[in-house]
């Protein structure tokens, strides 16, 4: 189990800090007492505490000061204020120098404890989002790809293999899964990253635009082609050419596309005379293409050349383990001056999701999630999924049917499956009992004798072994 939160008190008044210190360890949670700020300050230096409750008013440095310095030495540690009730613009003004909170003097124990944990919430949050940096800095990283699951991790190797090669490249994936990310990450981080990256959409335009932005065309060539106009295959000369969605390309353009695959040359729209050109091809698509070329919708030949090299994208639904990473991405691409998190909750309700538009559709849901968020933690009420109609309907929701499934095969008794949750949901937050008896609708008390006797079970059956 995790070990407990532990919070410094520091106070000048020996009777006010006792109290405190009584009242947390009474909570659950471990408390250490500091008489002054410098006190504090030397405390802090050997133990990281998760969150410092100071008053204000100290002699020597007052708890201002101390919020100052402790900034510098634990910018990461949460710092709540007490002060009396006419010296709230002091604590106010503090607020806006970075502490947490502040509760006014004579306070109630609720207010102290639901301070705290909103401290130890912001602090787990920072911490998770740390971990989530350094891991995007490390395996779980290439090129603009993201993801920790063993599927990207194949993916990561193949394009460490291929990037510097010449050979045509096929990805395929649903919708919105980063076709386009896996055609730039094989592009710039191989021999070619120095030319030109062009990306087009075969299904963007009608046939004849399309071939003339490919190929290019005379002028005259057509009725509003009063220049000669070089086409993409050109700009992209030495480089990489992205077709995406190729599977929606005409017959006719898929006989000449081939030829240029064949002689690596083009001939402009309306021309006579070949263009030599240097390109790499990696396309695209969504679409079966082996069905497509069985249904002669697609030329065979044409696809043995682009699958030369074959990618393809697991949908985001069979790789959750990949959720939490694009998810910081994401709120870090769209809020890069805000530093956002999201709750638990919010992060166990993505991956329960399943996700038909695949990453971009995650994207697009924190986007406006960020727009809706008012604090620094994203909850579920911001994200667009109804989750309080399965419970009105008597059915689990989405995730916790798999629980009750597994609860059922095993024959859990009903003693078990109480005892199971509840060790759950005291890992979740911590082993803050405080946290987990709010979550679970019952006493603290009741959650003490709960795990005294569900210890003194575990010792019994362990004497009972031996």
């Amino acid at each position: 189990m995790a070990e407990p939160r532990s919070v410094l008190v520091v106070d000048d008044e020996p009777a006010m800090r006792e109290m405190l210190v009584s009242l947390l360890d009474e909570s659950g949670i471990q408390a250490h007492g500091a008489g002054s700020a410098r006190e504090a300050l030397a405390m802090s230096s050997e133990a990281d505490f998760d969150a410092v409750i100071s008053d204000i008013r100290m002699p020597e440095k007052d708890g201002v000061t101390l919020l100052s310095e402790l900034r510098e030495a634990r910018p990461e540690t949460p710092v709540i204020l007490m002060t009396a009730f006419g010296s709230i613009d002091s604590a106010v003004e503090a607020m806006r120098d970075g502490a947490f909170d502040y509760i006014t003097k004579p306070f109630k124990r609720g207010s102290v404890l639901a301070s705290l944990e909103r401290a130890f919430e912001r602090r787990a949050l920072e911490q998770e989002n740390r971990r989530l940096r350094r891991a995007l800095d490390r395996t779980t990283s290439f090129g603009d790809l993201i993801g920790a699951s063993a599927a990207m991790h194949e993916i990561f190797a193949l394009i460490r293999k291929i990037s510097s090669s010449r050979s045509n490249v096929l990805v395929t994936g649903e919708s919105g899964t980063g076709k386009e990310v896996v055609a730039r990450t094989i592009h710039f981080t191989g021999a070619r990253a120095h030319a030109p990256f062009v990306p087009i959409n075969c299904t963007a335009m009608p046939e004849g635009l399309l071939e003339s932005e490919l190929f290019g065309h005379v002028r005259g060539a057509f009725t509003g082609a009063h220049a000669t106009k070089h086409g993409l295959f050109e700009e992209a000369n030495g480089g990489t050419i992205f077709l995406d969605e190729i599977g929606d390309m005409s017959p006719v353009l898929q006989s000449k596309l081939l030829r240029v695959l064949q002689d690596h040359e083009i001939r402009p729209v309306g021309g006579n005379k070949a263009v030599r050109v240097d390109v790499r091809v990696i396309a695209a698509t969504n679409k079966d293409l082996r069905a497509e070329v069985a249904a002669g919708r697609f030329r065979q030949d044409l696809y043995y050349r682009l699958n030369v090299i074959a990618i393809h994208i697991p949908p985001l639904r069979e790789r959750p383990e990949d959720i939490p990473l694009l998810a910081n991405a994401f709120l870090e691409r769209h809020a890069p001056d805000r530093k956002v998190a999201l709750s638990s909750e919010a992060l166990a309700l993505l991956r329960r999701q399943t996700w038909e538009g695949n990453a971009r559709e995650l994207e697009n849901v924190l986007e406006r999630a960020l727009l809706l968020a008012s604090g620094h933690v994203i909850g579920p009420d911001e994200l667009p999924f109804d989750t309080k109609s399965a419970a009105r309907s008597g059915q689990p929701a989405a995730g916790h049917a798999d629980l009750l499934e597994s609860a059922v095969d095993r024959q859990l008794s009903l003693h078990e499956l109480v005892s199971l949750y509840t060790e759950r949901i005291l890992q979740s937050v911590n082993g803050n009992k405080v946290r987990a008896a709010r979550i679970l609708g019952i006493n603290r008390r009741t959650l003490y004798r709960r795990n005294d006797a569900q210890a003194r079970a575990s010792q019994d059956r362990s004497t009972e072994e031996s």
